[in-house]
């Protein structure tokens, strides 16, 4: 998710889509579910668009099918009050691993960023299926050079607590799922945060920063395992029509896997999708993301913030970091409908809320802060059913923008 304050120009639109196989895979996206074989001819995506710009007719009685490999491709530039101008691409390749195109599709998503402040971001997470769907292999790998600004702690911080922080950072997940039963999977993982040339470059006023009466430190290092459990019955994860994700990940950072400290964390998101008619692909979509400090003191970085969820999707309305805290309770929902009948152009409105108490019960869970706000959906590929999503959302104490994304946000 990019956020854009004052100006985002999507400099231009790129598809691909290339076919290792002409099989058709059944899952079109003009399906009454996901499943269900529809010509996906009669959609249109800016592929389509680019050849009618162009001129470049298909051959007389083409028919379109799903391929077994997709790329979408977005390059954009803009410019935020904190980074400056901003250039960079962000990509979406979905795929099979099976002959059969009958089983789960892999997605894998790619983003790199600079700016004229010279933050540097490269980030891919991939979730790969493997071996009829016995295994799943999911890696987040980020490189970033981060001028960061961060408000304090607690959901009652303000944006005149604004702290300016500069590191560089380096994220390596692993984890390696098997399946269980239906749709069920667990298995184990290797996290590691580390955080270097950490620097305070301006405190708000004259006062102590949290950061440093939380802990002020030059680098920080998390590392330790993971235990996993994904329960997905979405066929889908790029724009599902329906099913449930739920996944729980308890993490555990020991020094003897080279920690600063010891301390542990969950992390339960829980999604549901509901197509509302046979007759579209109108979805109404709900979003629950429990982010839980269990014991130890993890690093200031390290802690649960706004948009360091997986791929930096939570509160729309915020900017990242806005709000941060020992524990993080988020919940959004979201209407997505279609625009125009062949597909190219939708629309979606959204809500949501976030707390970030220090622990949770119910005396100390008494800060919220809302956000709403509408976007549009352009469909970019329409064999994987991928979207740009442009969004502009509202928060609290002046909090908005408008926020980018090549997918869906959830």
């Amino acid at each position: 998710m990019l956020s854009i304050r004052t100006l985002l120009i999507v400099l231009l639109i790129s598809y691909s889509s290339f076919s290792f196989s002409a099989i058709r895979t059944g899952r079109d996206t003009l399906a009454y579910s996901d499943t269900t074989k529809i010509d996906s001819s009669k959609m249109r995506d800016m592929g389509d668009v680019l050849r009618a710009i162009f001129n470049k007719k298909k051959n007389a009685g083409h028919v379109s099918t799903s391929k077994k490999l997709n790329i979408s491709i977005v390059p954009t530039v803009g410019y935020t009050y904190s980074t400056g101008f901003t250039a960079g691409a962000s990509s979406v390749t979905t795929f099979y691993t099976q002959k059969d195109h009958d089983k789960n599709v892999s997605v894998v998503n790619l983003q790199a960023f600079y700016d004229s402040h010279e933050q540097k971001t490269f980030m891919t997470q991939s979730n790969i299926w493997a071996w009829d769907d016995q295994f799943k292999f999911v890696t987040d790998l980020r490189l970033t050079k981060y001028p960061d600004v961060t408000y304090g702690l607690g959901s009652a911080s303000k944006m005149s607590n604004a702290d300016d922080l500069d590191y560089d950072y380096l994220r390596f997940y692993q984890t390696i799922l098997k399946k269980v039963t239906t749709n069920f999977y667990a298995g184990l993982g290797y996290s590691l945060d580390y955080h270097s040339s950490i620097t305070e470059t301006s405190t708000p006023g004259n006062t102590i920063s949290a950061f440093k009466r939380y802990g002020e430190s030059p680098s920080s290092r998390s590392s330790g395992f993971t235990m996993d459990m994904l329960y997905d019955s979405r066929t889908n994860p790029v724009n599902a029509l329906g099913g449930t994700y739920a996944n729980v990940v308890f993490r555990q950072n020991l020094k003897s896997l080279g920690s600063d400290s010891k301390w542990s964390s969950v992390q339960i998101d829980i999604r549901k999708y509901f197509k509302l008619s046979k007759y579209s692909n109108n979805v109404l979509a709900f979003w629950s993301y429990t982010w839980l400090t269990l014991n130890g003191k993890p690093p200031y970085l390290d802690l649960p913030s706004v948009g360091n969820d997986t791929y930096n999707n939570t509160g729309r309305g915020y900017a990242i970091d806005r709000f941060r805290g020992r524990n993080m309770l988020y919940l959004e929902s979201e209407y997505r409908f279609g625009v125009t009948r062949n597909g190219l152009i939708g629309g979606v409105v959204f809500a949501n809320v976030q707390s970030y108490p220090h622990s949770v019960t119910t005396t100390n869970i008494n800060n919220f802060n809302p956000a709403a706000g509408a976007g549009i959906r352009i469909k970019i590929n329409k064999h994987s059913n991928t979207n740009l999503g442009i969004d502009y959302g509202i928060g609290t104490d002046h909090s908005h923008g408008l926020f980018v994304n090549l997918g869906e946000v959830f």
